[in-house]
């Protein structure tokens, strides 16, 4: 019957056997289960919080919301008794987001108070936001010449759909022409003209309410209708003035446009 080997013994040669195979280090004081440890365990599910809806942040100074800033802007527009008036009118508003977004100042129009033809360009630009004037930068020096050039030189009232320079000059949105339309339209009211010339597709498509692209509309005749019904005018489209800076060749469009609005503007009466 062999003999038991001594504990000592046996931890001895368990510990050489150990040290041989590189073993040099113990991890833990007590023994784990490598098997056990190895089993896929599913993750817990993340714990479910419970969803908040997200609170819009409004833009320090921009304003009422969209219909709010319309019911305002007819208001001061309908207490406009003439242009100065609606032109402080303007300046004092503050429901429209360009105001608060770099313009120096509102620009509102230049012309005749009682011109038959309304210009209605798309919005201010650099120039036209240092002097407080639409269309004086470059675009408008050569809108002058086409309309001087035209026989309409001092029979012209020029405005924008909107009356602050939106940021970078981009194209002003839909939501800003609506807050501006109301002043817009009391402007047309106040000069009384015979027609309207709509520059530029934004212009275009803002006041007619069309989506075709200002090469569709350009040249053709429409009939403009104000929101309350009260105003309808004939209005022609077409290119604005800083597209033919960078396209010349488009400048017999448009001086084409022109004569053909001069002379319906001409005519002894509207319906001819």
């Amino acid at each position: 019957m062999s003999q038991a080997v001594p504990f000592d013994r046996l931890a001895e040669s368990l510990l050489a056997f150990w040290a041989e195979a590189g073993v040099d280090a113990v991890l833990h004081d007590t023994p784990i289960d490598r098997i056990e440890a190895g089993k896929f365990v599913p993750p817990k599910p993340p714990e479910k919080k419970p969803l908040v809806a997200a609170v819009p942040t409004q833009r320090a100074g921009a304003g009422p919301d969209a219909a709010s800033a319309v019911m305002e802007a007819r208001r001061l527009a309908a207490e406009a008794k003439d242009l100065e008036a609606l032109k402080a009118a303007i300046a004092g508003f503050d429901g429209c987001p360009l105001k608060f977004e770099g313009a120096r100042q509102s620009v509102f129009a230049r012309g005749a108070p009682d011109a038959r033809l309304v210009v209605i360009g798309e919005g201010p630009g650099a120039e036209e936001d240092a002097r407080g004037e639409p269309f004086v930068g470059r675009a408008g020096q050569l809108l002058d010449k086409m309309l001087a050039a035209a026989g309409l030189k001092d029979r012209v009232f020029i405005t924008n759909t909107v009356f602050w320079r939106p940021p970078g000059n981009r194209t002003p949105s839909a939501q800003e022409q609506a807050i501006c339309q109301p002043f817009l339209e009391r402007a047309i009211e106040l000069v009384s003209p015979r027609m309207l010339l709509l520059v530029g597709a934004p212009s275009a498509k803002s006041m007619l309410k069309r989506d075709e692209g200002i090469l569709s509309l350009r040249g053709r005749w429409f009939e403009w209708r104000s929101e309350a019904g009260n105003l309808e005018l004939p209005a022609m489209p077409t290119l604005h003035p800083a597209f033919l800076l960078r396209q010349p060749a488009a400048k017999k469009k448009a001086w084409s446009d022109l004569l053909t609005l001069t002379e319906r503007l001409d005519r002894p009466d509207r319906g001819a």
